[in-house]
């Protein structure tokens, strides 16, 4: 018996298809693997990963033998692109234009081979898996196609992140920013610094829903990753070509770390000895003093930080800070006078300015939210766009450069129906077709401006998201929309064949099936998915926004 993917049901589609025809190519276990110089990583994730689905050993063999899988660098090709191809009877031939091309390749391949090829071990020993003869030439629009994670609000443990890395690298997604502190909790191993885990990382409960909601989850909360954790994942999604972007949060967003270490708070105000790790959600007021023991603390941080991601770009947060105990604390007033600052509200910049040189100096970059370009940025700083477009306009005619967010656009802790039975409503209802239909780049942008658009990224915040199966539900299968429209090269949102997407999706489906993805289904969710909350939670107050979200 045999079974076959088609080129026709591939996601995210690809730039362009010679084929397919009826015959093709059908691997067995006969079938060698030849992995050229720069594709290594690609021929280790094939043995274990599609070898173990389909029982397929893929021998070392000859470039080009006969019954062959062939992996190659071709440096005519641009460095995310490739170009796979099946011979009759012989076999698939995978070139790149980098290590990286070469792998998104493989996740094209593993998709022609039908939905058996995305299990951990064969279910039918006795079938074959063919994949018709065809061309496929594909690259991505975008170089920055990212989804960012928020396990600060509910922790996710490592096994689960590396899952998640697993799922962006299915769909060609290739930046995981990895939101890792907050009020709520501090989720990385800092060796100088050993209370932000041993007191920020666990909070004594949680607010269950909104922050208006009466409703109280008593169980505490908490986890971090070690180094050593933090090394495996970054190692781990090097190998899928995967980089991971950290964020530290400054100068809000801080009351973990305050918590932990109180004098990096504004002690003149509050007395912060006596503040926890926040157990509720929304802004909070509780910001870094700016003192040059605040610098130099997290000067700290960020020096153990940068010895565990290799990442060009390190994320330093900068948004919704209140800057109301700067304005009402005599050593921040003294110390806004001292750096000659015009009033309360450039602390904020002189935070972001610090750390953008710091960083510089080390051969880094800063990206921080789109509020950060409140007070001036160096050329190099680039732009989280997140509540909405407009900073990221802003940001790029001015020449820096660009990662779009917007949260009306693609936060996919919003809502994907209205319906009563949706679990813990947030924000605007953001279905699979109104993912699909957005645009990173606004028509308004000049060339010269669109060219810092570095591309796009989904967000997703966990506040209402307690475990990984709720993060599953939120995130697909929006996320594969998503994917299409960082690395394919669409027509304009209202042009876009949306019913041929969802057709797509059919096949898709099981491919998450396979994964094991607790995702929404197109009717609606299934009765574990559903309202009321576990544990007799009922009446839960979450926060939805009716209407059409604005376009800003």
């Amino acid at each position: 018996m045999t079974s076959t993917g088609t080129s026709m049901d591939l996601i995210p589609a690809p730039r362009a298809v010679d084929g397919p025809s009826r015959c093709g190519f059908l691997p067995d276990r006969g079938t060698t693997l030849y992995a050229g110089p720069g594709t290594e990583s690609t021929e280790r994730w094939l043995r274990s990963t599609l070898g173990a689905a389909l029982g397929l050993p893929l021998a070392p063999g000859e470039e080009r033998a006969e019954n062959s899988l062939t992996l190659l660098i071709d440096n005519t090709l641009e460095p995310e692109a490739y170009r796979l191809g099946v011979v009759q009877s012989r076999g698939v031939e995978i070139r790149g234009g980098s290590g990286a091309g070469v792998f998104w390749g493989a996740q094209t391949l593993r998709q022609l081979l039908g939905a058996e090829a995305f299990r951990s071990a064969p279910v039918s020993p006795e079938r074959t898996h063919g994949i018709p003869h065809q061309v496929i030439e594909d690259a991505p629009r975008f170089p920055w196609r990212g989804l960012m994670l928020d396990v600060s609000r509910h922790f996710l443990p490592k096994d689960d992140v590396l899952r998640y890395l697993d799922l962006l690298a299915a769909h060609k997604l290739n930046v995981f920013h990895f939101h890792l502190t907050d009020d709520q909790g501090w989720r990385i191993e800092i060796k100088r610094y050993p209370r932000l885990t041993d007191i920020g990382a666990w909070r004594a409960r949680t607010k269950y829903g909104h922050r208006a909601s009466e409703l109280w989850d008593e169980r505490p909360h908490g986890g971090y990753y070690t180094q050593d954790d933090i090394r495996e994942i970054v190692a781990y999604a090097a190998e899928r070509h995967i980089t991971v972007v950290p964020e530290i949060d400054i100068p809000g967003h801080s009351q973990a770390a305050i918590a932990a270490y109180p004098e990096l708070g504004n002690t003149d105000v509050v007395d912060t000895t006596t503040l926890s790790v926040w157990d509720n959600w929304g802004v909070n007021p509780n910001v870094l003093a700016p003192t040059d023991t605040t610098l130099r603390f997290y000067e700290g941080v960020f020096e153990e930080l940068l010895g565990l991601f290799p990442s060009a770009f390190v994320h330093i947060g900068g948004d919704e800070c209140p800057k109301d105990q700067w304005k009402a604390s005599p050593a921040a007033q003294a110390r806004i006078k001292e750096l000659g600052l015009a009033d309360e509200d450039e602390p904020q910049s002189w935070f972001i300015r610090h750390f953008d040189t710091w960083l510089s100096g080390r051969g880094r970059r800063l990206i921080g939210w789109d509020e950060i370009l409140e007070g001036g940025l160096a050329p190099g700083a680039a732009v989280s766009s997140w509540r909405g477009y407009a900073g990221g306009i802003a940001a790029a005619e001015a020449g820096h450069d660009v990662v779009m967010c917007p949260e009306q656009q693609v936060y996919l802790d919003h809502r994907q129906h209205g319906g009563a039975d949706e679990p813990m409503p947030i924000g605007y209802v953001r279905t699979l077709e109104d993912v699909y239909r957005f645009e990173p780049v606004p028509p308004s942008l000049s060339p010269e401006a669109a060219a810092h658009i570095l591309g796009t990224q989904a967000n997703v915040w966990t506040e209402v998201m307690q475990d990984r199966s709720r993060v599953d539900y939120q995130v697909f299968p929006r996320l594969a929309a998503f994917a299409e429209v960082a690395w394919s090269a669409l027509p304009a949102p209202a042009e876009r064949d949306f019913e041929d997407f969802e057709r797509r999706m059919s096949a898709h489906y099981a491919r998450l099936d396979a994964l094991g993805v607790g995702y929404r289904p197109p009717g609606g969710p299934l009765p574990w998915q559903k309202r009321p909350a576990p544990e007799g939670m009922t009446g839960s107050i979450g926060r939805p926004i009716e209407g059409a979200p604005p376009n800003v």
